[in-house]
């Protein structure tokens, strides 16, 4: 290699930026929308992971709350009057659904009813579990959106660095050098493609495990509520004949 060639590719060398935002400004076109697609779906499932954290968090908090003052001995009645028609959290709303069906039979004396009493057992518990699917649909919300990244976002990134690589080879063909200050830069940006997919799968599939379980360790707690109040109500209902 000749002096002038030589100094050239050292030129090139020392002003080739290898940081991650020099990878970035020097990556092709749909390898830069790659990238800032794994970025976009790192930062929203960071939100989506923080939002289900924390209210997860207060739900359980309020469950305790609510039980706490469910199980204390006092009125049933005082406490759907307390909590009146704006329940905080899905066990409260639970609870108020099945006391207003319960107040509503009570209310057209149909609970004084041979025929009704034996089905108004079964559609309290209906209504309960009609509030419980309306509030764990909420509570579920967006979670497929983390279990999607975590599956695909290596394959994105593996196909922006495939990509990166075909226009590395391609340029090396183009050049005929094949020296590390001409091949570097490209690959480094291709791999760095790789590197932002892991980065996004690996946080949203952690999560997606973890609050897969505590949702299902809720889901089993306002199960657990709703068949213990119905027990409670079917209780009563028999008192009353």
């Amino acid at each position: 290699m000749d002096p002038v060639q030589t100094t050239a590719l050292a030129g090139a060398a020392a002003t080739t930026d290898l940081s991650m935002w020099g990878l970035f400004l020097q990556a092709d076109p749909i390898v830069k929308t790659v990238m800032m697609a794994l970025v976009g779906a790192s930062f929203w499932c960071w939100a989506i992971i923080f939002d289900k954290w924390f209210r997860l968090r207060g739900l359980f908090q309020r469950a305790d709350h609510f039980e706490e003052s469910f199980w204390s001995g006092g009125s049933l009645e005082e406490l759907y009057d307390r909590i009146g028609a704006r329940p905080m959290d899905p066990m409260s709303s639970i609870f108020v659904a099945a006391m207003r069906e319960w107040r509503r039979s009570a209310a057209k004396g149909l609970a004084d009813r041979e025929s009704v009493r034996a089905s108004l057992p079964q559609r309290i518990d209906r209504v309960m579990q009609v509030t419980m699917g309306r509030e764990m649909e909420q509570l579920e919300a967006r979670m497929g959106f983390l279990a999607s990244v975590g599956s695909t976002s290596p394959f994105i990134g593996l196909f922006g660095t495939v990509w990166g690589i075909m226009n590395s080879f391609h340029h090396i063909g183009e050049t005929k050098n094949t020296s590390l200050a001409v091949v570097a830069p490209g690959i480094a940006e291709a791999l760095f493609a790789t590197a932002l997919g892991l980065v996004a799968a690996i946080p949203a599939v952690l999560a997606y495990n973890k609050l897969s379980s505590d949702i299902d360790r809720y889901s089993k707690r306002l199960e657990a509520f709703a068949g213990e109040f119905g027990a409670i109500l079917s209780r009563q209902l028999e008192e009353k004949a």
